[in-house]
């Protein structure tokens, strides 16, 4: 008898932690109740079941070993119920799945990484890969969106990067009263940041309309194309290539995904979707 596929069979796995990031934001650590599925790198994706209502697709917000972070946003019935798992109650997890972020291609590089709201969080492991090699990486600049400062996740990490040498730039839309950082949009943060054009890879994640946004203003300073990697959402219904719900243009987004280069992004987020 053939072995059950990693990506075709779900895992249980426990929450072992669980930490409200904003007031319909949640992170939950996951450990495997026995079998453990194969090494996820950042950028990569696992479906996360809710028993007895439905998955969906979620990144890593951290990997530590077999221990799984996911960062889960409240907004339908399958990542409610996941956000309001528990310590000690068990989720089904399959993966690892698509392609992440390739940092080990980015030695001696200068690195940006640009995120929008809940976009920092795929992008996490990333940030904490490369401040645990600080000889192998150039500068890394970090520039953060939100829509009002209750809205960052992450929070508790940005002092933790910023003592560990990079450079943490945030900025929201909609300040409150006791906001004195910037204000406006996540591209006005490359005004400051340090980074060469010439020898530099940047990594952008958040809402679609600042990605492009962020790829093109990233283009027009000089960074190639190819050096630009932004990672895509669509719906996923299987992450396994079948069912053709993550398609866009030629590419399936769970397979060739989600992490691509501008190169390959840019023509196809230009076609208008019906």
């Amino acid at each position: 008898m053939m072995a059950a596929r990693p990506d075709l069979v779900p895992l249980p796995y426990r929450v072992v932690g669980r930490t409200e990031e904003t007031p319909d934001t949640a992170e939950i650590v996951l450990e495997p109740v026995a079998s453990a599925l194969p090494s996820f790198g950042p950028g990569q994706f696992a479906m996360v079941y809710a028993f007895g209502v439905g998955d969906i697709p979620l990144s890593l917000s951290g990997i530590d070993g077999h221990r799984l972070t996911h960062t889960v946003r409240a907004v339908g019935a399958v990542s409610r119920a996941l956000y309001n798992l528990r310590p000690g109650r068990t989720a089904g997890v399959r993966g690892p799945l698509g392609a992440g972020w390739d940092l080990l291609a980015e030695s001696g590089r200068d690195l940006l990484v640009v995120a929008g709201g809940l976009g920092l969080a795929p992008l996490r492991p990333l940030v904490r890969d490369a401040l645990a090699a600080p000889r192998r990486f150039g500068r890394l600049n970090v520039l953060i969106g939100a829509r009002t400062p209750g809205d960052l996740v992450c929070a508790r990490d940005i002092d933790d990067w910023r003592e560990a040498g990079a450079r943490i730039q945030v900025t929201v839309d909609r300040p409150d009263d006791t906001w004195q950082g910037d204000v406006g949009v996540v591209t006005a943060l490359l005004d400051r940041a340090d980074f060469d054009p010439g020898n530099a890879t940047a990594f952008v994640c958040g809402p679609e309309v600042m990605i492009r946004a962020t790829a093109r203003e990233l283009a027009h300073r000089g960074l190639d194309t190819d050096r630009i990697r932004i990672s895509l959402e669509r719906t996923m219904h299987c992450g396994t290539g079948h069912c053709g719900h993550c398609q866009l243009g030629p590419l399936l987004l769970c397979l060739d995904g989600p992490v691509i280069t501008w190169t390959r992004g840019e023509p196809l987020l230009a076609v208008r979707e019906l």
